[in-house]
């Protein structure tokens, strides 16, 4: 994502306005928590875009996120990253070399952390998009308060897992651009809303089956492009009721 030059800071830019924009779609969505979880972008290996601790995510603009560097100290901006967004997000960054994670306490996605084995079941087609991507942590430790426990989370992410379920937590989600990541929030958290929603009837689901999940998944060629839509469709929204998020 990054490079040298007057074209480094342009995509930087970009980023801010991306990530802002992502922040107050999602508070908008109801999948925020207080003035806490956490969104972020690595613009270099010792550099971060975050969003501040103190920010409510409905007030997000692009110049009140921070930057920090690998130790968690501010290099641009006013205000510090929450301790715990640190040590998660740096840490998944670097181990895994994903370029955005996302990590929310969203309502439905959080239900199935809560629950012992509690696993996204391929019940629906949104499920399936996510099928052999998810990986599941059933150690909770408490906050994240140092940085171990970042590398403990980040070891269950790789090349092949995109998703990781924190049990008694939250949710991380991973990707290679911020609307990529954020298309996958929305969708990981529709899914688990249908689940939750079938599992309250005390009726079995009915499940799609490995090699049709598996197919479904492979199947979304325009998954990116997709995303790219979803982003720009709500964008397209916040430049006419909240323009302030850009600036």
């Amino acid at each position: 994502m990054a490079a040298d030059g007057i074209s480094n800071r342009a995509e930087w830019q970009q980023a801010r306005v991306d990530l802002a924009a992502a922040l107050r779609w999602t508070a908008r969505l109801g999948l925020h928590e207080g003035v806490c979880n956490h969104f972020t972008v690595m613009l270099e290996p010792d550099r971060f875009l975050i969003n501040p601790h103190h920010m409510h995510w409905s007030k997000a603009t692009a110049s009140r996120l921070i930057i920090i560097d690998d130790k968690g100290k501010t290099v641009e901006g006013e205000g510090r990253p929450a301790r715990t967004g640190f040590n998660i997000h740096t840490r998944v960054h670097l181990n895994t070399g994903t370029k955005v994670v996302l990590h929310t306490h969203m309502p439905y996605a959080t239900a199935l952390c809560c629950i012992k084995g509690g696993r996204l079941m391929m019940a629906h087609q949104n499920a399936a998009r996510f099928h052999g991507i998810c990986a599941y942590d059933e150690e909770f430790n408490g906050f994240a308060d140092a940085i171990d426990e970042g590398n403990r989370m980040s070891s269950y992410l790789g090349k092949d897992k995109k998703v990781l379920f924190l049990g008694n937590h939250g949710v991380i989600v991973t990707g290679d651009t911020i609307a990529d990541a954020l298309d996958d929030l929305y969708y990981l958290e529709r899914a688990c809303e249908v689940q939750v929603l079938a599992m309250s009837t005390g009726q079995p689901l009915m499940l799609i089956d490995d090699a049709k999940a598996r197919a479904l998944r492979t199947g979304f060629k325009t998954r990116h492009e997709n995303a790219v839509m979803h982003l720009d469709a709500a964008k397209e929204i916040l430049d006419e009721e909240e323009p302030a998020y850009a600036s």
